[in-house]
């Protein structure tokens, strides 16, 4: 395959068969020049939409009845003599036609409703197709169409809503019946989603291959996690669907990233220039918000992807493009630090999705993992259990997400190597709950928290300079006991009782009263153990004082971190490398509430007087696009760099 392009726009082109002229002012050369003046280099364009209808020559019933052009065919031909680059678009999981005429191929809820908008719905929605059924057959028939229509032209394959909802058709039932399977158990309606989702990706992938073997292939289903690992031989890349505005929300991509990159595949971002969600005609978010998002796909070694959705009569729309050309113009720029350029890390976050299999919300626990490392300034991935710890420092179990034997025996293994551990709440129990997995852990396990609303934490000198005050933790410490030479860094204050609907005082909760000697912090040589459930705690409450104990705690075991800066927790601060350099990507935007549901960026933030310490060696560091010298001095532990200006975005380069 050849390498992906870095300034890409996915292109949607779902058009009703009621609207008249699809397609009747495509003009072919003014397509391309708008494109090349947003300096767009990949426009994924389409084959067949949510609707059914297919945009060119096809041997199928269901070309678009009103389309009066080849239209892909002209899209392809048009971009590849410009050089841009033109994967092809194909509905999977939606396709109105075919739910229409094929109601059997439709899915089925276990209460016997189809899945999917309801009959006389007018909002958003469709029907969900069942990959149980002989759809799927139809699929790849169409696939293998276009892979021969446009032979040695087709770049990619971009294949869209790879999932399964309702899994009670008389198709999926029988497969229950084959599997030896209780079709009415939870567990195994979920095994049956997986299964028919995998078994769908790999017959379109050997259909795919069958007719090319170098064109790229990803399928989408809105969120890249740790049940994506079972299918990934099938990608040739990841694109990471993202849409702060859309549903994801602004911690959805920096999560998704933080785990897709360990998977060894290139990966690109994917927004929207939507205002809130996909095909929202008319819709645009600011030149900063965007800015924003492509710029952080940048500081995490991704590709950007931007989506569009191409009017109903073919011509792109002109703001659309002055708004990517406004952004993607300064991605360009910046390509030469960009491309190839992989994240530096130093920290493992273990994936509660693992443990807790979820679409594209995020579990609170990742969350408020992602938030807390992030505004520390942390260089952080997320990983799975079947990650090589090798490569991190130290390894963070959140909240209560368990060690399986096989992955606590590489725990073992990373802490002889000199690793580090730290753990809250539950986590790092063993698969059954009795006990602590690992040998060395400071704490017993003395069993889950009482069923109180809160308790009190009092810290000690080593873990918060405050530790002369009782902070509330609106969720209880596990209870734990010390091993022997262990160290206590904090420990329970309890209410004075807990609220009921007859005894109570305040608004709230109880008061402290009573300090007991229960930890609530505990360390013993490389493993940090804290008794509450902070990254969950963050997430919910986002209290200064949790994300405190949180980073105090990393302190103590990762003293010298990739990164420092004294900065407002506002400014991200991440590190990449190519060969012979790194880069230092310093992001200042904040996303704030300004309506009743979304966030939006509507400024870039300016900071000055910047002094940023890497524990890297250098010989020289400048600001890039620009070149121009900045200010470094080396450290016994790496190198600092002043960096007297930013507004919104700046990377610092240091050369070897």
């Amino acid at each position: 395959m050849k390498p992906l392009r870095q300034r890409q726009v996915h292109l949607d082109f779902h058009t009703s068969e009621h609207i008249p002229g699809v397609g009747s002012e495509f003009d072919a050369d003014k397509f391309v020049a708008r494109l090349k003046e947003a300096a767009v280099d990949s426009i994924t364009c389409f084959s067949r939409c949510h609707h059914g209808w297919i945009y060119h020559e096809t041997a199928l019933p269901n070309r678009h009845p009103s389309l009066p052009c080849n239209l892909l065919a002209e899209q392809i031909r048009a971009c590849h003599k410009a050089d841009i680059r033109v994967p092809i678009y194909i509905t999977v999981g939606w396709d109105h036609l075919a739910a229409t005429e094929h109601p059997e191929w439709v899915e089925i809820l276990e209460d016997g409703r189809q899945s999917g908008r309801t009959p006389l719905g007018k909002g958003w929605g469709w029907l969900d197709m069942d990959f149980a059924s002989p759809y799927v057959d139809y699929v790849i028939a169409q696939t293998q169409e276009v892979l021969d229509i446009f032979g040695d032209e087709v770049d990619g394959i971009f294949f869209d809503i790879l999932a399964q909802r309702g899994v009670h058709s008389p198709h999926a039932l029988r497969r229950f019946h084959e599997k030896g399977w209780d079709a009415a158990d939870p567990m195994k309606q979920a095994e049956m989603r997986e299964l028919l989702v995998t078994e769908c990706v790999e017959r379109l992938a050997g259909a795919v291959r069958e007719k090319n073997k170098d064109c790229s292939l990803f399928f989408n289903n809105g969120h890249v996690g740790p049940a994506f690992r079972k299918r990934a031989q099938h990608y040739t890349h990841l694109e990471l669907e993202s849409l702060p505005s859309g549903g994801w929300g602004h911690i959805h991509f920096p999560a998704t990233i933080r785990y897709a990159r360990t998977l060894g595949k290139p990966c690109l971002g994917m927004t929207g220039k939507f205002s809130e969600s996909w095909g929202h005609f008319g819709s645009f978010k600011s030149t900063a918000a965007l800015e924003h998002e492509c710029m952080r796909m940048l500081a995490h070694g991704a590709g950007c992807s931007v989506g569009d959705q191409l009017p109903p009569r073919g011509e792109l729309d002109a703001k659309t493009y002055r708004l990517i050309g406004d952004v993607y113009r300064q991605v360009a720029e910046l390509e030469p630090w960009t491309a190839g350029a992989k994240a530096v890390t130093e920290i493992a976050v273990l994936h509660p999705e693992e443990f807790s299999p979820g679409e594209i919300s995020l579990h609170p626990t990742t969350h408020g993992a992602v938030r807390v490392l992030e505004e520390g300034r942390h260089q952080f991935d997320l990983i799975d259990t079947q990650a090589d710890l090798s490569r991190y420092r130290l390894l963070v179990l959140p909240d209560w997400t368990p060690l399986p034997d096989a992955f606590a025996a590489q725990v073992e293994s990373f802490l002889e190597a000199g690793g580090s551990v730290l753990s809250t709440g539950s986590a790092g129990l063993n698969p059954g709950g009795e006990h602590f997995a690992l040998a060395g852990h400071p704490a017993a396990w003395a069993g889950e928290a009482k069923d109180d609303a809160v308790d009190y934490l009092r810290p000690a000198s080593g873990l918060h300079a405050d530790d002369d005050t009782d902070f509330v933790m609106y969720s209880p410490a596990m209870r734990l006991e010390a091993q022997a030479g262990a160290e206590v860094l904090a420990t329970v204050t309890e209410a004075v009782f807990p609220r009921s609907w007859d005894r109570f005082v305040s608004h709230a909760h109880s008061p402290a009263w009573e300090p007991t000697d229960r930890p609530a912090a505990l360390q013993k040589g490389r493993i940090l153990h804290l008794a509450h459930p902070l990254f969950r705690l963050y997430a919910e409450k986002s209290q200064p004082v949790v994300r405190e104990l949180i980073l105090s705690a990393v302190e103590r075991l990762l003293p010298e971190p990739l990164v420092r800066t004294h900065a407002p927790s506002s400014l991200q601060a991440t590190l990449t490398e190519q060969p012979g350099r790194a880069m230092v990507h310093l992001l200042h935007y904040i996303p704030e509430r300004r309506g009743l549901k979304n966030d939006v960026v509507e400024d870039r933030l300016e900071a000055s007087g910047l002094t940023i310490h890497v524990r890297r060696s250098a010989s020289r560091a400048y600001a890039a696009p620009s070149r121009e010298p900045l200010e470094l001095v080396s450290t016994p532990t790496g190198v600092v760099i002043k960096v007297p200006q930013m507004c919104g975005w700046f990377v610092a380069v240091l050369e070897d």
